[in-house]
């Protein structure tokens, strides 16, 4: 976990969606996401033992392929 320093890097896929992800230019395969704009998680990381039961259950709602790889 890290916390979010340039919130202009932020951005949704939908607009309904309850999770941030966050651009990482000139860095590839990090999967980078916050749900609150001030913590941030990587998906290889931190998915899903440093997430609650709460965030556990959007995330596998807002990006079920993603969470079925672990």
């Amino acid at each position: 976990m890290e916390k979010v320093t340039n919130e202009e890097l932020l951005f949704k896929y939908n607009d309904e969606d309850l999770i941030y992800w966050l651009e990482t230019p000139g860095r590839k395969g990090e999967y980078l996401f916050s749900f609150d704009k001030k913590i941030v998680f990587n998906f290889f990381q931190d998915y899903p033992q440093k997430l609650t039961a709460d965030q556990i259950a959007i995330f596998k709602k807002e990006n079920p392929e993603l969470a079925a790889l672990k």
